[in-house]
């Protein structure tokens, strides 16, 4: 088994890109030896929205999250990422 190269330190992900472009991971990286990769904490990033429901709407909407013992504001993103994903197998 050749002996791998130590992978350099850089300043910043530019000068990290234009490295991998002119080197040979295999110098590097032992692609036969297996890691384990546990990606359990990452969370996919987020952003806030306001949005103005009517009361009524609002309501159905607390009481339903309520009977599905989840909270109202993660039952709205599963609602909406529910007919999204119809409205996209609509149109395929």
């Amino acid at each position: 088994m050749k002996k791998l190269k130590p992978i350099p330190h850089f300043a910043n992900e530019a000068e990290e890109a234009a490295f991998w472009a002119t080197h040979d991971t295999t110098e590097y990286f032992n692609y036969k030896k297996r890691v384990n990769i546990d990606f359990s904490n990452l969370r996919p990033s987020t952003q806030k929205v306001t949005l103005r429901f009517p009361k009524m709407l609002l309501a159905q909407l607390k009481k339903l999250a309520n009977e599905r013992d989840v909270p109202y504001q993660s039952l709205v993103k599963i609602l909406l990422s529910e007919k999204i994903r119809e409205e996209n197998n609509q149109r395929a």
